[in-house]
């Protein structure tokens, strides 16, 4: 038998355990979900009969609501982990010499073996060296583990570049054309109107730290234990970033850009519609997200979805429409998204909450929508010096963000 068999036997069972975790976690799912489904029918009822809603099924739904959110995250945790690669020293062949060059300079602060490969990555913004560049393959896993945990990035459209900024030049009204006949001549078409977007990339950081003793171990995944170190902190600050970063030092958020009423939309803008309601979704909620699809083109509808907040989410639950069916429609399964009114739900806990003039909820293809930019490879810097007896890990990368096409997402404000 080979090793590389021999390493697949050592992790089916982990693998059979987390898939089975997954499986329980998703029946839990689905069971909380009837759950709140009879609740609310009670709650329905109630309003019906007494005119109000009881204190103890709004205080019920509540708890109900929480527990969905819960176990949601749990079975989000557990296809995380399933889906999470062997970067340790399990695999059948040798680490190659850049890894290994790489475990002797996070271990032991052994730089001889990167500066002989000639790995060395210089700080754009400062005179002192900046770090190591991370071997391919942890740099290939922190960013794909940074799509399964970043809401916005999972659907937007992401740019590897070499260079710190990264230029796009766009047709407002796209390019200029002509019917003519198989002898006709070619009259001169319009030219068209074009914009450049720029995109900077702005250095993110994170500092793991670990004992001597502990990074000594040989028993320990180094790698996987900094790419798991480093996803947390970087997921967390990109969500924040992409959602409502204001563009200094930071990418900029698609709510940061200026919004007026979609009957007034003009390039540069993000168009809304409103709620009716001050802070509320209105007498009519599915009708408001009606107009808000359909305020997308045809080509940007087909591939809509719905970004919010666990909040704004709970709110809409409990929605239906005219026949009694509830707006808001569970996984189908383990992995998959929630659903309303036909299209994927993205839970983005930096969307705003409902409030007064708030942009609580965005619809629109963010695939097309929003970019994201990374600049190739990921450093890191060993300091065993600054907080004796921790060594510190001063990972960076580098990224940016911005809206790239204003027509593809739309906005529901809350206000009259």
């Amino acid at each position: 038998m080979t090793s590389q068999s021999k390493t697949r036997t050592r992790r089916a069972p982990e693998t059979k355990s987390v898939d089975a975790d997954i499986a329980d976690a998703f029946e839990d799912f689905m069971s909380a979900f009837e759950h709140y489904k009879q609740t609310n029918e009670q709650r329905l009822a109630e309003i019906e009969r007494r005119g109000g809603a009881d204190v103890l099924f709004e205080e019920k739904m509540a708890r109900i609501d929480q527990a969905l959110d819960e176990q949601k995250r749990t079975m989000d945790a557990l296809i995380v982990k399933r889906a999470r690669p062997d970067l340790g020293h399990g695999g059948g062949s040798a680490p190659s010499a850049v890894r290994q060059a790489f475990d002797a300079y996070v271990r032991r602060g052994d730089e001889a073996g990167l500066r002989q490969g000639e790995l060395k990555a210089m700080s754009v913004g400062s005179d002192p060296d900046g770090g190591y560049l991370v071997p391919d393959e942890l740099d290939t896993e922190i960013g794909r583990r940074l799509s399964e945990l970043s809401p916005i990035r999972s659907i937007a459209t992401v740019r590897q570049v070499s260079g710190a900024v990264l230029k796009k030049p766009f047709a407002l009204n796209g390019m200029a054309t002509g019917w003519v006949g198989e002898t006709a001549a070619r009259p001169q078409t319009a030219t068209p109107q074009l914009t450049e977007l720029q995109f900077p990339t702005m250095e993110i950081y994170a500092m793991p730290a670990a004992t001597a003793s502990l990074i000594e171990d040989g028993a320990l995944d180094i790698e996987g234990w900094i790419a798991t170190e480093v996803e947390a902190a970087f997921a967390e600050q990109e969500g924040a970033a992409f959602v409502a970063g204001d563009g200094i030092n930071k990418p900029r958020g698609f709510l940061d850009y200026p919004n007026v009423a979609d009957s007034a939309w003009t390039w540069g803008n993000l168009g809304f519609i409103a709620t009716g309601a001050a802070g509320a979704f209105g007498t009519n909620p599915s009708d408001r997200l009606i107009e808000l699809i359909y305020a997308l083109k045809a080509g940007h509808r087909q591939n809509g979805r719905f970004v919010m907040n666990r909040k704004t989410q709970a709110q809409i639950r409990k929605f239906k429409d005219a026949d009694g069916n509830y707006l808001w429609m569970p996984p189908a399964g383990a992995g998959q998204a929630a659903s309303l009114m036909g299209f994927p739900v993205v839970e983005a806990e930096d969307m705003p909450d409902i409030a007064t003039g708030a942009l609580s909820l965005a619809f629109g293809d963010f695939r097309r929508g929003y970019l994201v930019v990374d600049r190739t490879g990921v450093r890191i810097l060993r300091d065993p010096y600054s907080a004796k007896p921790y060594v510190l890990f001063y990972t960076t990368k580098r990224v940016g963000g911005g809206v790239q096409n204003f027509e593809a997402i739309k906005l529901l404000k809350f206000a009259a």
